[in-house]
């Protein structure tokens, strides 16, 4: 079994990039909630098996995007469930941010609200989920290729492509945006 505090103090600072993460991936409040409490559990239990001195943080993000992979795609398939209203949103993210001292909102998530709108979000989310989450991974979350080949489990010259495809969709989709606030010229 993993020690607790070998793991709360080791793990638990990666939450809010997790977070963060899932949210983007899930594109819902409460899914990314239950991703991240998903991948935390499943962390917790294989972390005898994580090999020390080895990169933490694309560990804790393999496990997240697999089960966003096996868990929240399948579940795009069944029938929609009602949520329960008077449960309030992000209860386990707000309270775990109040035992391990992790802020709620990360400095990526703080810059997006501030300088994006809608539009910018939008086209991110239109990327089909194998684009989107290499684009995140690498321009959000800063990971290389390797790692993201790791996490994803597939090629680094698939990781590339993805990332090619992907950058060039959301350049194609915020063309009339940067044309409206005048990044690029009209005619161009």
């Amino acid at each position: 079994m993993a020690d607790q505090a070998t793991f709360q103090s080791e793990a638990m600072p990666h939450m809010e990039g997790l977070y963060s993460a899932a949210l983007r991936m899930t594109r819902n409040q409460a899914d990314a909630e239950d991703l991240v409490q998903e991948t935390f559990l499943k962390a917790y239990r294989a972390f005898n098996s994580f090999q020390e001195g080895t990169n933490l943080r694309a560990w804790l993000y393999r496990i997240l995007t697999n089960t966003y992979i096996n868990t929240y795609r399948a579940k795009q398939r069944r029938p929609v469930v009602e949520d329960v209203e008077d449960v309030e949103e992000l209860y386990l993210f707000r309270h775990l941010h109040d035992s391990t001292g992790i802020e709620s909102t990360s400095a990526e998530d703080a810059v997006l609200d501030a300088m994006t709108d809608d539009s910018i979000k939008a086209a991110l989310e239109s990327l089909p989920d194998a684009f989107r989450i290499a684009v995140l991974l690498a321009d959000v979350e800063g990971f290389s290729y390797a790692e993201i080949a790791e996490i994803t489990e597939v090629p680094i010259g698939t990781v590339m492509s993805r990332l090619h495809r992907g950058r060039k969709a959301l350049q194609k989709a915020l063309l009339p945006y940067a044309r409206q606030v005048g990044l690029v010229e009209v005619g161009r």
